[in-house]
C-alpha cells in the first residue's frame, strides 16, 4: 500500500471514528467502538472502498497509533469531538508536558489557557519534540511547556490514551510556560 493511500484511509478513518460515524450510517458504542466488518461495508456504501488488509496495514503503520484494534472491532484512541468515553483510568502526570500549537494562537491561549475547542480534552505531549511536530501542522510550531505536576496537585485530573497522548479538560495560562519572544 503506497503512502498516499495509507494517509487518505487513514483520515477518512479519523473522519468517522472520531466526528461524524453517523454520516456514512456507523452508530459507535459508547466507547467508541464499532465492528470492523460494519464499517468497511459503511465506506463501501458510501463511496469509499478500502479492505481489511489496508485497514490493518493502516492501524499498525500510524506514527501516532491514532487507531486501536480489539478482536472484531476500531476505534480512534483519542481526539473525539463526538460524547464517547474512552474508559481511561486517571493517572499521574510527569512534572512537565508540553503543547505544540502555532504562534498566532498565543494571544489567545495567554488570555485563556488551552482549551479542548471541538474535543473533549486538551491533547499534551510527553516530550518536546512530539510536541513540534502537532505544532507544525497549522505553520510556524511554538512549543509551550505545562507545569503538569503542579496542575495534579491542584486537582486538576489526568489521563493518557492508549498511544501515549495525554489528556486534561483544560490547562489555565497560570500553569503554561511560553517561549521567549525574542
Amino acid at each position: 500500500m503506497d503512502e498516499r493511500r495509507t494517509v487518505k484511509v487513514s483520515k477518512y478513518l479519523s473522519k468517522h471514528l472520531r466526528h461524524q460515524p453517523e454520516r456514512i450510517g456507523l452508530t459507535l458504542d459508547e466507547a467508541g467502538w464499532v465492528e470492523i466488518d460494519v464499517l468497511i461495508a459503511a465506506a463501501a456504501a458510501h463511496g469509499f472502498r478500502f479492505s481489511r488488509d489496508e485497514l490493518d496495514h493502516v492501524v499498525a503503520t500510524n506514527d501516532k497509533r491514532r487507531f486501536a484494534i480489539d478482536g472484531t472491532r476500531i476505534r480512534a484512541s483519542q481526539g473525539h469531538s463526538i460524547d464517547v468515553d474512552l474508559g481511561l483510568p486517571t493517572a499521574t502526570p510527569p512534572a512537565y508536558l508540553y503543547h505544540g500549537t502555532a504562534a498566532r494562537s498565543l494571544d489567545a491561549i495567554r488570555a485563556e489557557g488551552l482549551r479542548p475547542m471541538n474535543r473533549h480534552d486538551v491533547h499534551l505531549s510527553p516530550d518536546r519534540e512530539t510536541a513540534t511536530r502537532v505544532g507544525a501542522r497549522r505553520g510556524r510550531p511554538v512549543v509551550l511547556s505545562v507545569d503538569a505536576g503542579a496542575m495534579h496537585r491542584d486537582g486538576h485530573v489526568f489521563q493518557v490514551s492508549v498511544n501515549g497522548v495525554w489528556l486534561t479538560k483544560a490547562v489555565p495560562s497560570t500553569y503554561l510556560r511560553f517561549p521567549d519572544p525574542h
